[in-house]
């Protein structure tokens, strides 16, 4: 059968105190409604809706063609939203799973194992419930002898029986898609706020004598709702401990999980080491066999396989197979490294293309080059690529040598073979198996160190004798 999304995301999220739309906040690099759009992509929905209100272009902006969208232009309630989204699914035949945008913890797994339990027993609502310790302040769960649900009720609602249960309500629902739009036809607002309750869809189905069943979470901290920073903090703990758990199953070696974060999207190879302080973040993808960090942050890069990157930061970068990075290395966007190339103490590298087997070891910048393969950097060796107006290209071609303390003024090129003499300040080409030297002849001046010693000397005291 079909299964529909309708994910609710109307809702302001005053308590959150931000600038920022509730649902876009992000939990390890993706805003919640993203994580909940991605779990339904997993399930393969025929269709998506997501029900926005305050901040609607925003996230029509950042999930694009992902979903379809419903305009819940006044907040009046949870079946009020889900009401939304009936002019384009209501006459489906499909199950339709409801999930709130700020539940950002709820897994695939979870909602398949919910899909299953509904179909199994065919009810026409399954409710998400989570088994909690302090189940103050959540509707409880009410179950008659077969384990149906016969009701919700509400804390203020609860007898003095009622609410010592400590199953709860979580929000995540499974519907018969078209018993739920019919239900919902039949929901009143007569309420303290005169809104419209999914919850009451729930009664209306027992009162046809439709089966409603409940699913109980494994993990009752897929149920965060995210409504302040604090929960947002609570859902981030959860979700990175459950991002490190996935890639250690999957042969990744982390030394100390609580010091290494790793966003959602990140992508890692088997064999790879994260040393402590290691920051994977966006889209980057780590080959096998790797060794990141200790103190290594990486956002947006693709890391090949035997890499090493230790004390660095790297930003849209791409380091290919065997190479090393650091300490104390800066790759910024576009620095593209072949293999085996070798990027050293505070060495900068920005908009450059490094071929296999380069080295640039210690105190050097490249920026805006094509740098071929098997050259080598001496130290403090930098290509000045920016005029005051724009940006120049400098290209070093294969086995070059350019010595410690050069400056390469771009444009310029260095041929094949060629040798720059440390100390040198290149403005023109330098043609292939040709040696550069731009620098002054030395003087050396015979036992003028010591008379300009006796000349300060000479000076300060007689400053001395003046106070």
């Amino acid at each position: 059968m079909k299964i529909i999304g309708i994910v609710l995301a109307a809702g302001q999220g005053k308590r959150m105190k931000s600038k920022l739309y509730k649902v876009l906040h992000p939990v390890c690099g993706k805003p919640m409604v993203g994580h909940v759009v991605s779990t339904l992509e997993g399930l393969q929905t025929s269709r998506t809706v997501v029900v926005v209100g305050h901040g609607a272009e925003a996230v029509q902006a950042y999930l694009g063609e992902r979903a379809e969208y419903a305009l819940q232009e006044q907040q009046l309630g949870t079946g009020h939203a889900v009401l939304q989204a009936g002019p384009l699914v209501a006459d489906e035949d499909a199950l339709t799973l409801v999930v709130c945008g700020d539940t950002p913890l709820i897994s695939e797994e979870t909602l398949q194992g919910m899909i299953g339990l509904h179909q199994e027993r065919g009810a026409a609502a399954t409710i998400l419930t989570a088994v909690v310790e302090q189940p103050k302040g959540y509707g409880r769960i009410i179950r008659d002898a077969q384990g149906f649900v016969t009701k919700i009720v509400e804390e203020k609602d609860c007898t003095d029986e009622e609410r010592l249960v400590k199953e709860i309500n979580t929000g995540t629902y499974c519907f018969d898609n078209r018993k739920l739009f019919a239900a919902l036809a039949e929901v009143k607002n007569e309420n303290s706020q005169n809104e419209y309750y999914i919850t009451d869809v729930i009664g209306i189905l027992n009162s046809q004598g439709e089966r409603v069943d409940g699913y109980v979470l494994d993990d009752a901290a897929e149920s965060i709702g995210v409504n302040d920073r604090l929960a947002l903090s609570e859902a981030e703990q959860a979700m990175r401990v459950r991002i490190n758990r996935k890639h250690m199953l999957g042969g990744v070696t982390i030394i100390d999980p609580a010091s290494t974060y790793i966003e959602a999207d990140v992508r890692i190879g088997a064999d790879t080491v994260l040393h402590p302080g290691t920051v994977l973040r966006g889209s980057t993808v780590v080959g096998e066999d790797a060794s990141i960090g200790p103190q290594a942050d990486i956002l947006d890069s693709k890391i090949g396989s035997g890499v090493a990157v230790k004390y660095s930061v790297l930003q849209d970068a791409v380091v290919g197979d065997g190479s090393s990075v650091g300490p104390f290395a800066y790759l910024r966007p576009g620095a593209d490294l072949g293999q085996n190339v070798k990027i050293g103490d505070f060495v900068e590298i920005k908009n450059a293309k490094l071929g296999d087997d380069t080295k640039v070891s210690h105190l050097s910048y490249i920026g805006d080059a094509q740098i071929g393969r098997n050259v080598n950097f001496g130290c403090g060796a930098i290509t000045v690529n920016y005029d005051g107006f724009n940006k120049q290209l400098t290209e070093v071609e294969d086995d070059a040598f350019v010595g410690s303390n050069v400056n390469l003024i771009a444009p310029v090129k260095i041929g094949k073979g060629a040798y720059v003499v440390a100390g040198s300040t290149i403005t023109h080409n330098v043609e292939s198996g040709d040696l550069a030297i731009a620098r002054e002849r030395q003087v050396n001046k015979s036992g003028y160190a010591d008379k300009l010693r006796a000349k300060f000397a000479a000076k300060k005291a007689a400053s001395k004798l003046k106070s």
